[in-house]
């Protein structure tokens, strides 16, 4: 009688259980057809990169992200409920409130505030706002307009925007789906290299085509389909180890170091500006990097890449950068150029792609170990631009003071000396060793 009463207890709470789970699922199926309902319908493809994501799977509902407070200057009243159509990090921080944060104080963040550089200029003034704003912002970052009379009440000249620093109506910085692109949201996504390609390629930033030139992405290529990219933790060395992606080395996690959404805190150099300089703090940062480096390179690796890469960047600023920019700030100063606006002459633009395009990409190149890069497409460019149209134009507009900078810089500096040897005497030179001893200080100056 007791095993009776015992098993008729427990089919009435399998039963009563199953009605609880089952008014749950149906109470979740009513509350999302608010949404989906519609969206099944009209945006069919939305609805399943949703319903198949980890926040799908999750119960996360439309509403979830998208509703909006009263008041929200881009909230408005859609089928009784009041929304808003642009998720910002402030509202993703509800639930990921540390990556929101690391991400809203990264370097990303502020890749919007280009639209007060001389890039943003360049662009509005040589090419025109159509091409500024499907250019330039959709990458970068807009400031996402609000229009009253629009629908969902974004500008449709700042909107769509997904730009990784765009500047949203609520005062966050940043786009999530920049990297976890809408609905899917998908990690997997964001640790793929081609996902960073969108904004990292071209003349100025070609760091996806550097890496794809590099024996890391030679072996992404080749092994993507094992690294596991799926997985919750994914841990060089632990989960994967076949090679490393942008997220490896920029954000992701090793045995000693947590993922970071800051993508600034394993990078020593800043090898943007004209001149390269070390970044604040820049030891930790690069002895972060190095955590990365070594889980799959030796220590001594890992240091002699760092030596060559130093000297690199030293050749640069030193040989190229410095005396072009000493050159071109005193021409400017001087009021030789007769001109108001910037690029309206020869000069700017020379100097503008000698550190802005051929500068930049034999720093980077020298960076993720691409070869090509860091001469033929850099160095190479460098020279050519700097001793055959940089200077010639800098001796046509300046004056004696600035001829007189050139001349001095050509017949004592021994890296430019060059110019005027016998090409037999360079050869010599090279072979002997001389020639290098010219270049030691590159090495020196920064590597220790």
């Amino acid at each position: 009688m007791k095993a009776i009463n015992f098993v008729y207890f427990v089919l009435c709470t399998i039963f009563i259980c199953s009605r609880i789970c089952y008014s749950k699922a149906q109470l979740k199926e009513n509350d999302d057809d608010r949404c989906t309902s519609c969206h099944r319908k009209e945006n069919l493809g939305l609805y399943e990169q949703w319903k198949n994501s980890r926040h799908g799977g999750a119960g996360v509902l439309c509403l979830e992200c998208h509703g909006a407070d009263i008041g929200d200057v881009d909230g408005f009243e859609h089928e009784g409920e009041f929304i808003a159509t642009l998720v910002t990090p402030k509202d993703c921080a509800a639930c990921h409130q540390e990556e929101a944060e690391e991400t809203m104080n990264s370097y990303h963040a502020h890749a919007g505030e280009i639209l007060e550089s001389a890039d943003a200029f360049l662009a509005h003034v040589a090419g025109g706002q159509p091409a500024a704003i499907a250019g330039c912002e959709n990458c970068h970052g807009n400031k996402v307009k609000i229009d009253a009379d629009s629908p969902n009440k974004l500008a449709r000249t700042s909107w769509p925007n997904s730009g990784i620093g765009r500047l949203n109506p609520d005062g966050s910085k940043g786009s999530c789906n920049a990297c976890h692109s809408r609905h899917s949201f998908s990690r997997e996504l964001a640790r793929r290299p081609e996902n960073c390609g969108k904004c990292h390629l071209g003349p100025d930033h070609p760091q996806k085509e550097i890496y794809e030139e590099s024996k890391h992405g030679i072996a992404y290529r080749m092994f993507k389909e094992e690294m596991n990219m799926e997985r919750d933790d994914w841990i060089l060395g632990r989960d994967y180890y076949q090679a490393p992606t942008c997220a490896t080395c920029h954000m992701s996690g090793t045995t000693k170091q947590k993922v970071s959404h800051d993508v600034g805190v394993r990078i020593s150099w800043t090898l943007r500006p004209p001149i390269s300089e070390f970044k604040d703090n820049w030891q930790t940062k690069r002895d972060n990097m190095k955590d990365v480096c070594q889980s799959c390179h030796q220590k001594r690796f890992v240091n002699g890449h760092y030596y060559q890469y130093d000297a690199l960047v030293f050749l640069y600023n030193e040989k190229f950068a410095k005396p072009a920019t000493d050159i071109y700030k005193m021409i400017q100063t001087k009021g030789l150029l007769k001109r108001k606006p910037s690029f309206s002459n020869e000069l700017d633009w020379q100097y503008w792609e000698l550190w802005h395009h051929e500068g930049r990409r034999a720093r980077m190149g020298a960076s993720m170990m691409a070869p090509d890069y860091t001469w033929w497409h850099g160095i190479y460019d460098v020279a050519h631009n700097f001793y055959f149209k940089f200077l010639p134009k800098a001796i046509e507009v300046g004056d004696n003071e600035v001829k007189s900078y050139i001349e001095t810089l050509l017949a004592e500096d021994p890296m430019h000396t060059w110019l005027s040897k016998d090409t037999n005497e360079l050869k010599e030179a090279i072979r002997s060793g001389k020639l290098q001893e010219v270049y030691k200080k590159c090495f020196d100056a920064v590597s220790k």
